[in-house]
């Protein structure tokens, strides 16, 4: 069976680890995610990214939302607003306790890398789930309307809504490759980039000095899935941001951001095919509903493996 490297960021990115979960061993798979949305909160260590993965693949996400776990309480949300607080980032009470236990394992020294393992073993995750980098970066946001934003600032509190200028990764200079996510990198069959916002998701990873090279220097091939499908983001505000930074809103800039380090973009059938000088396109089925549906789409990714 191929050892597969899986790039992941946001909630479409974890529909693909989900299906890429059920079809390959889990020493098959090794998921590499986002952390520069990470951020601290009333003193806790939240990391967005990891926890949709990490409560995705054990089945414990919220169905509705995507991100959180299902049939979560508030009690501690209301509890601060009856303190006179006005909460924006939704937090609920068995999500608090990952992130007081994330917080508390930073405290005595222990590495995100030694978290997200620690936190995947307690919640029967059998994969490799490992952060882009074990020192912090975090993703900001330049708007219009309020100069330069923490992601979840952009993202929670303001909802998308305002302008998007710029996006910068604070931190990512000072970031390393793990030697964990090198070593995988190093020994992957094939590479793949969920359809996740390629600058709010991806460029976190690659901006963290040695993770460009150690992609280019894999001798596995490599295949990125469109986040946009007929101009729209399936989730979040990629397609907003694309507009708004002067690009084309579609899969063709997608493909295009994937161009350099990325033998096949899977684009959406329902998409007509374009002209692109690079990567090879191939047009698949890349809207995941239910399980079933996430399931077919990486197999069908895994399977192009065989074209290049």
């Amino acid at each position: 069976m191929k050892r597969v490297v899986l790039f992941v960021g946001g909630v479409g990115g974890a529909k693909l680890a989900l299906g890429m979960y059920r079809v390959l061993p889990p020493d098959a798979l090794t998921i590499v995610v986002n952390t520069g949305d990470d951020f601290w909160h009333y003193g806790l260590r939240v990391c967005p990214d990891t926890d949709t993965v990490l409560y995705t693949l054990a089945g414990r996400v919220d169905p509705v939302n995507g991100w959180g776990i299902a049939g979560d309480t508030t009690v501690t949300l209301d509890a601060l607003r009856a303190l006179g607080e006005t909460p924006w980032f939704n937090i609920k009470d068995r999500d608090i306790a990952t992130h007081l236990l994330r917080t508390e394992m930073l405290r005595r020294g222990h590495t995100l890398t030694q978290i997200a393992a620690h936190l995947a073993q307690a919640q029967g995750v059998t994969c490799r789930v490992l952060p882009m980098s074990d020192q912090f970066v975090e993703t900001r946001v330049q708007t219009r309307e309020h100069g330069w934003l923490d992601f979840q600032e952009y993202f929670v509190r303001h909802r998308c809504q305002p302008t998007v200028l710029d996006v910068r990764y604070e931190g990512a200079e000072q970031a390393a490759v793990t030697p964990q996510v090198a070593q995988a990198l190093h020994t992957a069959d094939l590479i793949v980039f969920a359809p996740s916002n390629p600058w709010l998701s991806i460029m976190p990873m690659l901006h963290v000095p040695g993770m460009r090279a150690a992609i280019a220097q894999s001798a596995a091939p490599s295949i990125a899935v469109t986040p946009i499908v007929e101009g729209r983001a399936i989730k979040g505000p990629a397609a907003k941001m694309m507009a708004e930074m002067g690009y084309e809103v579609s899969y063709a800039s997608v493909a295009r951001f994937y161009a350099d380090f990325v033998r096949v973009f899977v684009y959406d059938k329902r998409d007509p095919l374009r002209e692109l000088d690079a990567p090879r396109l191939v047009a698949l089925d890349t809207i995941m509903t239910d399980e079933a549906s996430k399931v077919r789409l990486a197999r069908e990714v895994l399977a192009l493996s065989e074209m290049v």
